[in-house]
This record gives structure tokens, C-alpha cells and sequence, in this order.
């Protein structure tokens, strides 16, 4: 955990280290079983990978913290609430009120990860929260486990007609990647992964 938090104090100053341990214990709640810290340490590597091609990455970085900050299976405003969080702790801090609105839209953003073409911080960041979708199928395995865990309240029934949905959207999308590296890397396997996964389910 002192790791992560010392992450954050790299990117935002040691003044605000108070924000970084608190999110750090967010992604720590004993009802996370994919949304955990784990995935926030790989969405932020690799927005860092894909910085490059973002326009401010540290405001992508910023919002990638905040990004699942507040996370409630039993409800569907996770995002927007924890947008609002962002807006909360970052108005208690030296960063610029654009930038700060702009860490809010990026994390309202992953409610439907569909950046605009020209919109390269919302593409890094989209890219780098989907990225399991193209992981190596073991890990895929792993991380369809884990969410089926954070819903076990869920009846299988629900959970699988809910799940296809989701999946079915996903494979509706133009495109799941919008970074050409992200693109070239992911894109071809997180398909097969999710068609995989939709056969599962409806067998």
C-alpha cells in the first residue's frame, strides 16, 4: 500500500498524500475482487506505456486514480460518483480548476469508454482500464471469476443475462482500442476473449 501511496505522492506532492493513502484504502475495501488495487496499479503502468500519446498524462494518471474510486456492485452510478469524489479531494489542492474538470470527465468517461477521435487523454485512459480484455486467456479467466465474485449476490440467471449485454456492447463498438499501440496490442484477442467468454455463458 506505501508504494502506491508513495505513487501518488510522485505525481500529485507530498501536501497531498493524505488523498493518495485514503483512494489506496478505497481500492482496498474487503467487497472488491477485481476493482482492486491490483487493477489500479495496471491501469496506471499502462498509462504510463501509452503517455505518449496523451495530450496531459498526468491528468490522465490523476484520473485513473480516481477512476473506480467509489465502487458499489449494487448500484450503477459508480462513475459519476466517483467523479464527484474527484472534484471533492482535488478542489482541496494546487491543481488548476481545468484540470480538475478534466479529471472529472475522464472519469465519467469510463461509463461508456467511447473517447471522440481527437480526444487523446480519453483514450489513453479508456485503453488503459480495458486492457484486460485482451489479457492472455488464463488472466481473462481470472478476471470474469473475480466479477463474477464482486456480483455474487447476483442469481446466475441475472448475472448472465446482465453479463452477455455488457459483452455484446463491448463487440458492438467500432473499435475496443483507440491507441494505435493499445490497438495493435489488444484489440484482435480481447474480441476472441469476449466471444469466448459469451459462448461460456450461453452453454
Amino acid at each position: 500500500m506505501e508504494e502506491l501511496v508513495d505513487r501518488w505522492v510522485a505525481l500529485a506532492g507530498p501536501h497531498t498524500r493524505h488523498i493518495g493513502t485514503e483512494l489506496s484504502e478505497r481500492y482496498g475495501e474487503p467487497h472488491r475482487r477485481y476493482h482492486t488495487r491490483d487493477h489500479l496499479t495496471a491501469v496506471l503502468d499502462l498509462v504510463d506505456e501509452l503517455a505518449g500519446h496523451a495530450e496531459t498524462p498526468d491528468v490522465v494518471r490523476l484520473a485513473a486514480w480516481f477512476h473506480d474510486a467509489v465502487y458499489d456492485p449494487e448500484r450503477a452510478d459508480n462513475e459519476e460518483r466517483s467523479a464527484r469524489l474527484a472534484a471533492r479531494m482535488l478542489a482541496d489542492t494546487d491543481l488548476a480548476q481545468q484540470d480538475i474538470d478534466q479529471v472529472v470527465r475522464l472519469v465519467e468517461l469510463t461509463t461508456t469508454h467511447s473517447p471522440e477521435d481527437g480526444d487523446t487523454n480519453g483514450q489513453v485512459l479508456c485503453d488503459a482500464d480495458l486492457a484486460v480484455l485482451g489479457a492472455e486467456p488464463g488472466q481473462y479467466a481470472a478476471y470474469t471469476a473475480a466479477v463474477r465474485e464482486e456480483y455474487a449476490f447476483v442469481p446466475d440467471e441475472f448475472f448472465k443475462a446482465g453479463r452477455a449485454e455488457v459483452l455484446n456492447g463491448l463487440l458492438a463498438l467500432p473499435k475496443l482500442f483507440h491507441t494505435p499501440a493499445a490497438h495493435d496490442r489488444f484489440e484482435e484477442r480481447a474480441r476472441n476473449n469476449i466471444r469466448t467468454e459469451l459462448m461460456l455463458l450461453n452453454a
